[in-house]
């Protein structure tokens, strides 16, 4: 199996014929030597990864092996992908532990200060009191540990929790 077809990808493939025959070992024989791509074809069932420098005996001897049960993948490449993904797996667990701190209503304030709403403005759109959003506010600043509006919002932009849209990185810009 190859990682990039015509019509999909290798994983997505293999991930359809491991549904249709759970039996099946996959090898998978690829150009491509990149960690997110290696960890597609894990993650997809494979049981052997092969670069195409593999000549045909390795192929033939990889086939072979796998369908005894080895796994057959490069260890140091491996290793690299799996430190990534553990990498990619702590971010991801930081940005949710940031994201908890906020209150769905935190975050929709959050979301109209990077939308350059003023107070009055974001009152309105929520349907609440002047005052209760400068209280939304004061918390958006305290958890982001900032002192202004405009610092929280290139704070919460660079930790993930707002994203700009096209239009508005032309106006921060």
């Amino acid at each position: 199996m190859d990682c990039q077809l015509p019509d999909m990808s290798g994983s997505v493939a293999a991930g359809m014929i491991r549904r249709a025959v759970p039996t099946a070992v996959l090898v998978f024989h690829s150009a491509h030597d990149s960690e997110p791509i290696l960890l597609d074809a894990i993650d997809s069932g494979a049981a052997a990864y092969l670069a195409k420098s593999a000549t045909a005996d390795d192929i033939v001897e990889a086939v072979r092996r796998a369908a005894h049960g080895e796994i057959l993948i490069p260890a140091g490449f491996f290793a690299k992908a799996v430190a990534r993904r553990r990498e990619g797996v702590t971010e991801r667990r930081r940005h949710e532990e940031l994201l908890v701190q906020f209150t769905p209503r935190e975050l929709e304030v959050l979301n109209l200060l990077a939308d350059g709403l003023d107070t009055i403005a974001m009152a309105e759109r929520l349907g609440i009191a002047d005052h209760t959003v400068e209280w939304h506010v004061g918390h958006v600043l305290e958890k982001l540990q900032v002192h202004s509006k405009l610092q929280a919002v290139v704070v919460a932009v660079r930790k993930g929790l707002v994203e700009l849209s096209a239009g508005q990185r032309q106006r921060v810009v």
